[in-house]
């Protein structure tokens, strides 16, 4: 069935969409952990030790927590807004790592029906030589934005259908409102 296509007055000024994920929390919490321990070796420190192999051991813990904690709570969930201008993704509670791709750099969007964090190496920003770039919070749908010349940006997001929609709207409208 084909739809005759939306004037600019209806289509979506913003779209908006996330992704999350709680498991996150729970390798905060060992990263948590290692900072506690960090810290409980540095105030309870015998006075008879060297002190090399204990500051290296408090460093360790404190270096490994503060990363496991950062690294986590960075990628508890993804938000991902589509305009008229760009589509922006942001991660985590204060939005870095941050990217933002102007509609102009995109030749379309698919939706994935399961992206999985294991064929990606993991959760995160991702890069692979075969699929692009990604950021990848949970298993589950999400979409591909295609940028042309092969480079591919993937994110895992909630109603990716709605940012499919969104995309595609805004691409008509702007190669139907562009110059020849």
């Amino acid at each position: 069935m084909t739809h005759a296509p939306r004037p600019e007055s209806v289509a979506p000024q913003v779209w908006t969409g996330r992704a999350s994920n709680r498991m996150q929390w729970v390798l905060a919490c060992a990263g948590a952990a290692c900072l506690a321990l960090g810290i409980e070796l540095a105030v309870d420190q015998p006075a008879t030790t060297d002190p090399v192999p204990l500051v290296m051991s408090v460093v360790g813990c404190l270096a490994v927590g503060l990363l496991i904690i950062f690294g986590t709570v960075a990628f508890t969930h993804v938000k991902v807004q589509v305009d008229r201008d760009c589509v922006e993704v942001r991660c985590g509670h204060i939005g870095v790592p941050r990217r933002r791709i102007p509609l102009a750099d995109v030749s379309g969007a698919r939706l994935v029906p399961l992206i999985s964090p294991r064929s990606w190496g993991g959760w995160g920003y991702r890069w692979r030589p075969e699929k692009g770039t990604g950021v990848i919070v949970r298993r589950g749908p999400g979409i591909i934005i295609d940028l042309g010349a092969g480079h591919r940006f993937t994110v895992t997001v909630d109603d990716p259908e709605g940012a499919v929609q969104a995309i595609g709207e805004w691409l008509h409208l702007r190669s139907r409102t562009l110059p020849l």
